[in-house]
């Protein structure tokens, strides 16, 4: 299980250049918007963006636990046969993921169109919570931004299928959140640097080739490709 949740925050780390270009900009405005004197006191910003990020990831890992049911639901149908399958369309998700960043694997954003008509219903909830006024906002508003269509946090809720249980998909999810807080915190406080970085093709195909190493070299030499076995 360890083991898996490293590999989680890894990938949330790997996927940090993405949060970077999606995300960027939201919080980068939402930080811009706040009251000047919030604005000029760093801990005070810095409480403000970590209520934003609390509140995504808190939506990450409750996505985490209705797939980790979704899953056991699937493994017990399945049975024995069905964790071969689960391996291979883990590494498969994996390398998908590292392709994306990498830049070679667009098509992969496709698949946040399987969240938009979820997201048209929440989008007047997140407006109304606008303008941000206290961190306890902040906080609500993170939980809606949490569901907003991603196609590298809806790969990882597929990859999270493999879970056994509710609490393995809440946990993997959470990992993966949290590996995401240094780009997604950082955005906020230096969005220019980190938005020259996240552009630099070099530093995108590096990040995403070596997922896809990483998922492939799991697959290979442990036969347990980012899944838990029992």
């Amino acid at each position: 299980m360890l083991a898996h949740l490293v590999s989680a925050f890894i990938v949330g780390l790997f996927g940090s250049l993405h949060c970077v270009g999606m995300c960027g900009g939201i919080i980068g405005a939402l930080s811009f918007s706040l009251p000047p004197q919030v604005r000029a006191d760093r801990l005070r910003l810095l409480a403000y963006l970590s209520a934003y990020s609390t509140g995504r990831i808190g939506s990450y890992v409750v996505a985490g636990g209705l797939i980790g049911a979704v899953g056991a639901s699937l493994l017990a149908a399945l049975g024995n046969s069905g964790h071969a399958l689960l391996q291979a369309a883990a590494t498969l998700v994996m390398c998908g993921i590292g392709l994306h960043i990498a830049g070679l694997f667009p098509q992969l954003a496709q698949i946040e169109r399987l969240g938009a008509p979820l997201w048209r219903r929440l989008q007047p909830l997140a407006r109304h919570l606008l303008p941000v006024r206290s961190v306890w906002q902040a906080l609500a508003y993170g939980a809606v931004w949490g569901w907003l269509p991603c196609g590298m946090v809806y790969s990882m809720l597929l990859w999270s299928l493999g879970q056994h249980d509710i609490v393995g998909g809440m946990a993997s999810m959470a990992a993966f959140g949290v590996g995401t807080l240094p780009a997604v915190l950082g955005v906020g406080v230096v969005t220019l640097w980190l938005g020259q970085l996240a552009r630099r093709q070099a530093v995108r195909r590096l990040a995403g080739l070596s997922l896809t190493a990483m998922a492939l070299a799991m697959f290979l030499f442990t036969k347990q490709p980012f899944i838990v076995q029992e």
